[in-house]
């Protein structure tokens, strides 16, 4: 795949979730991709310190680490557990040679309605969690996903939204990450993604298309880059044009492509990103 301009692109763990941590690694190495995100659940399966061994002896930069967050607990205890395990992310990003953490935000704790509440809590998680990051050399990076999943899973559904809370902290500390796939049916994101460039706030850049009919249970339908809905270059223009140059990550959670071999995947989704970027 030398023929491929890789540069920017960068596979998703999850996209290749099939892969084991040394056969991602090999896998990458023989592809020639320079860039991996990375969950927490296979570094730690694998061992944090092996893992950060392992892709700094393969030349390899880890672009994120997925995921923090879940900060919306209403319980002392939970809240405080909440906390001390994003610490420790912001520490294992940190092992990993990464400047950035991404943050799902937590759906409504059980029985609560108040959507205010919630993300007033998390906003209160960040003003402690961002200090702790800075001194660390990682960012916050805040994800919107889509409505979707606000009752369950993030109740940041929009950019605004997830600016709102990050503009109360230091660029530095706090920003978000963009990903089509939670982003694309809203006509103001265009404009969001340019305030955030303003402010030097876009710290991730994600693509996967939206395919239907989604999936039962709907968390496994990102559809491979070029399948759906998402107009790649589209998006891509708008975040280049707020100003990010960084690398661009596909992650992909999809049922169907995780019964392939992983390195067939893996090829594959490279391609894509070549075929559908500028």
């Amino acid at each position: 795949m030398t023929d491929l301009d890789l540069t920017r692109f960068s596979i998703n763990q999850m996209t290749v979730k099939q892969l084991s941590m040394p056969e991602l690694v090999d896998a990458c190495r023989d592809l020639g991709v320079g860039n991996v995100g990375l969950w927490r659940e296979p570094v730690q399966s694998y061992g944090l310190d092996a893992t950060a061994k392992l892709v700094h002896d393969a030349g390899l930069s880890v672009t994120t680490l997925c995921r923090g967050g879940f900060l919306t607990a209403i319980d002392p205890a939970e809240r405080a557990a909440a906390l001390a395990d994003n610490r420790r992310a912001v520490d294992e990003a940190a092992t990993l040679g990464t400047d950035t953490l991404v943050l799902v935000s937590g759906g409504l704790p059980a029985g609560s309605k108040d959507l205010r509440g919630a993300r007033e809590r998390i906003a209160d998680a960040l003003a402690e969690l961002g200090p702790y990051a800075e001194r660390h050399g990682v960012r916050l990076a805040v994800e919107p996903l889509h409505p979707m999943f606000a009752s369950d899973r993030c109740v940041v559904s929009t950019l605004a939204q997830a600016l709102d809370l990050a503009e109360r902290f230091p660029a530095h500390q706090v920003g978000v990450t963009v990903d089509t796939y939670h982003i694309w049916w809203d006509d103001t994101a265009p404009a969001q993604i340019a305030r955030a460039g303003a402010g030097g706030r876009i710290h991730t850049f994600q693509l996967a298309d939206w395919t239907t009919p989604l999936p039962e249970g709907v968390l496994n339908g990102r559809g491979q880059i070029g399948d759906g809905a998402i107009d790649m270059r589209e998006w891509q223009g708008y975040v280049e044009s707020a100003g990010y140059t960084g690398a661009i990550e596909v992650e992909l959670f999809n049922d169907a492509l995780w019964a392939r071999d992983g390195r067939e995947v893996l090829a594959e989704t490279a391609r894509r990103f070549v075929e559908h970027t500028a």
